[in-house]
């Protein structure tokens, strides 16, 4: 399981949002790249940075942010929100994120999904599966789907897809603990696609539960601004790499 620190951008600041409130923002760093700067620098090599104002808006206005981390840092990003076509996926590649998450394209443009599925083997292309009330959510968690989540996977399971990250909502930012029958399920599921799991994670106990889980990472991000977990808590669960 990698641990991968959570970097949530709103007009160029480092947030959290609750249950993804905008109006309930809680700013954490001015600069970015000073946040990511301490991840790198302590032997993390993931970061997961989401675009809020993109998420809700549909423009990236937080791409340079993403840009300097990306050029000043040597960490794997994974980046979402504002993602809503092919070309905007190209973008957040281009400016040098690993993996792309997509909720409102694989919602309203699921065959411009299937087509970056395709591009480099599935490496770049992460399904977004946030879960309202068991339903899928999208553009900044403001609409839902009336499909299941097993219809979304499958039709894009077909596809080739390798990764997915799914986020319950109703835990989101809360520190209640992760929904871990949630990721039991996932995993069990779907043993050929790496699940991320999202959303609650309130201290090192919760890392522990998913560790002992065959998930591919988990997103750790208010729990580490407030302090319930180190930093080199999180270190820690890094996999051996002498193994």
């Amino acid at each position: 399981m990698i641990p991968i620190p959570a970097i949530d951008l709103l007009d160029g600041k480092v947030v959290r949002l609750e249950k993804g409130d905008y109006a309930t923002p809680t700013i954490y760093d001015d600069d970015p790249l000073n946040t990511a700067r301490k991840f790198a620098d302590s032997g993390l090599e993931e970061l997961h940075v989401v675009d809020l104002n993109g998420a809700r808006d549909g423009r990236f206005t937080n791409l340079n942010q993403i840009e300097k981390i990306a050029e000043k840092t040597h960490l794997t990003i994974q980046s979402g929100g504002g993602v809503r076509s092919i070309k905007d996926a190209q973008t957040l590649i281009s400016a040098g994120v690993s993996r792309v998450v997509c909720s409102s394209m694989a919602a309203k443009k699921p065959e411009e999904f299937k087509e970056l599925i395709g591009i480099n083997k599935g490496e770049h292309a992460v399904l977004g599966l946030d879960l309202k009330d068991g339903k899928f959510a999208y553009g900044g968690w403001l609409q839902t789907t009336d499909e299941s989540y097993e219809e979304v996977i499958n039709d894009f399971r077909d596809s080739g897809l390798k990764y997915i990250l799914s986020t319950d909502i109703s835990r989101d930012g809360m520190l209640e603990g992760v929904n871990v029958d949630l990721y039991k399920q996932l995993t069990s599921l779907y043993e050929d696609i790496h699940i991320i799991a999202s959303g609650g994670v309130a201290d090192k106990q919760d890392l522990i539960k998913l560790s002992g889980m065959p998930v591919y990472g988990v997103i750790i991000g208010k729990a580490y601004y407030e302090n319930r977990i180190s930093l080199e808590d999180i270190v820690s669960f890094l996999p051996d790499k002498s193994q």
